[in-house]
Formats: structure tokens, C-alpha cells, sequence
């Protein structure tokens, strides 16, 4: 049995860790509340944007820019966002689960699947595992997420795809919609295919006048589409992060008071003990003078 001091310095060791865990928990509420505001103020424009395109799509079906062209299905890339931190629940995990296995089902069809790992905990899941093939990691980018580093790693994708290094685009982040509540979500980026609704089609289409050209048009907007759609990954996958930790921390925060809790009753138990057996051996002493 574990003596009084052993067990009041296991009190003091969980309290200690309650106090950071509560820190950590009020620190990912304020960064929450941050990410949330620019999650909310991004999510009209990336959807005006797609809904810009498939409107052009409509009007302009027989378009031959490179970032609308199907190909046969050889080589994909795959840019999955995790964090550069941990202590956020399953938050990195299930990225992870999720990137291994659409490239292990091959869930696209294609033959070859890479990886372009956003975050250092995606790195040093899915580094070692076979089958897995990583081409680029970029840490440390969750910190500050700006368009103009959305805007690079846009650039990357759509100039490799247009190169014909590869010729299918995915990206797997995990989509905000409440601090308790995040989804593993995986989006088709290149090709571009437009989403026209049912009652887009049925809607009149009025032509329209592109100054200088549909094709110069298309050729500034398409590649525009990319970097707003991963910003708006990034945006969604920093809040995911801020929320998973924030629940969490609130859940290692109870888990330690219960702890703390037991711990105490243990101690007094113990010390009742003790106090009963220091009582017994001077009524035995005094006793036995007698």
C-alpha cells in the first residue's frame, strides 16, 4: 500500500497537470473562437467561386484548359492537413487512418497514390508505413495560416498537374462544424469538375461576353479556384484542431479531478488508518504498564 507521502505528492502531480490542461484548454477557446470567425467569413467566397465556375461550365462545355481535362488514371496526389502539435484527441490520427487507407483501397482507381503531408504529426504517422510514398512535408504553416501561403501551395499543385506529374488531385482535412464535432473530409481538386445542380440545368442560360475571352477568363479564375479551396482546407483544418484540442483538454481536465478526487479519499482512508493504528499501540503500551 502506497504510504501518505506517496500519495500527497500524487495529489500535488495531478493537480499540476489539471492547471495546464486548464490553460491549454482556455488558450485553444480563444484561438478556436479566431479560426471559427475566419472559417465562417471564408466558406461564402470558396462557395461563390465553385458556383462561378460551374455557371461558366454550363455555358462553355467544350473548354480544353488543362486543370478541366481528364486523364487516364495513373498517378495522384494526395495533400492530406494535420497539425504540428498533438494533445488534441484523434484529431491527427484519423487524417492519418484516412489518408492510408484511400491509398491502400486505391479509392479513386489510380495506380500510383503520393502524399503531400501539410503538418509534422501527418509526417510521423505515415513515414513508416509501407506502401506509402511522401514527396513533400511542410511544418509549421498551421501557426498563421495567410491566402498567401494558400496561394503557393497552389501554385505547386496546379503547375506539377499541368506538368502531367500527376493527374488527379485530392486533398483529406478534417471539416469544422462545432468544437465537439469534426469530419474526415476528402475533396477532388484537380480536375475541376463543376458542380451544376439539377436546377441549374433547368434554369434558362443566357450567354455571356467575355472580355478578353472565355479562354484567358478561365485560365486566370481556374487556378484561383485551387488556391481558395485550400485555404479554405487550411481554415477549416486549424479550427478542426483548436476544437478537438479544446474538448480534449476540457476532458483531461474532469479525468483529473475525478483522479484528484479518489486520490484524496485513498489519502484519508490511509491516514484514518494510521491514526487508528498509532491509537491502538498507545492504548496497548499504556496497558500493558498497568
Amino acid at each position: 500500500m502506497a504510504s501518505l507521502k506517496d500519495i500527497k505528492k500524487r495529489i500535488s502531480s495531478v493537480k499540476n497537470t489539471q492547471q495546464i490542461t486548464k490553460a491549454m484548454k482556455m488558450v485553444s477557446a480563444a484561438k478556436l473562437r479566431r479560426a471559427q470567425d475566419a472559417v465562417v467569413a471564408a466558406r461564402p467566397y470558396a462557395e461563390k467561386m465553385q458556383d462561378v465556375l460551374s455557371s461558366m461550365a454550363m455555358r462553355d462545355a467544350d473548354s480544353t484548359h488543362p486543370l478541366l481535362e481528364e486523364r487516364e488514371k495513373k498517378r495522384a496526389l494526395v495533400v492530406i492537413m494535420t497539425a504540428d502539435r498533438g494533445l488534441c484527441g484523434g484529431f491527427n490520427s484519423s487524417i492519418a487512418k484516412a489518408a492510408e487507407a484511400f491509398v491502400r483501397d486505391q479509392a479513386e482507381g489510380f495506380e500510383e497514390y503520393t502524399l503531400r503531408i501539410i503538418g509534422r504529426k501527418g509526417n510521423e504517422a505515415l513515414k513508416r508505413r509501407p506502401g506509402i510514398t511522401i514527396d513533400k512535408v511542410y511544418e509549421n504553416l498551421t501557426g498563421n495560416i495567410t491566402y498567401a501561403t494558400a496561394s503557393l501551395l497552389g501554385k505547386e499543385i496546379v503547375d506539377d498537374y499541368i506538368e502531367g506529374k500527376y493527374d488527379g488531385v485530392y486533398v483529406i482535412y478534417n471539416r469544422f462544424f462545432s468544437a465537439i464535432n469534426q469530419e474526415v473530409t476528402t475533396t477532388q481538386l484537380l480536375p475541376i469538375v463543376p458542380e451544376v445542380s439539377e436546377e441549374q440545368q433547368q434554369e434558362y442560360v443566357a450567354d455571356y461576353i467575355y472580355e478578353p475571352s472565355s479562354e484567358e477568363v478561365l485560365s486566370s479564375i481556374l487556378p484561383k479556384h485551387i488556391e481558395v479551396q485550400i485555404f479554405r482546407a487550411l481554415l477549416e483544418s486549424v479550427a478542426s484542431e483548436q476544437g478537438a484540442r479544446m474538448s480534449s483538454m476540457d476532458s483531461a481536465s474532469k479525468n483529473a479531478a475525478e483522479m484528484i478526487n479518489k486520490l484524496t479519499l485513498q489519502y484519508n482512508r490511509a491516514r484514518q488508518a494510521a491514526i487508528t493504528t498509532e491509537l491502538m499501540e498507545i492504548i496497548s503500551g499504556a496497558e500493558s504498564i498497568k
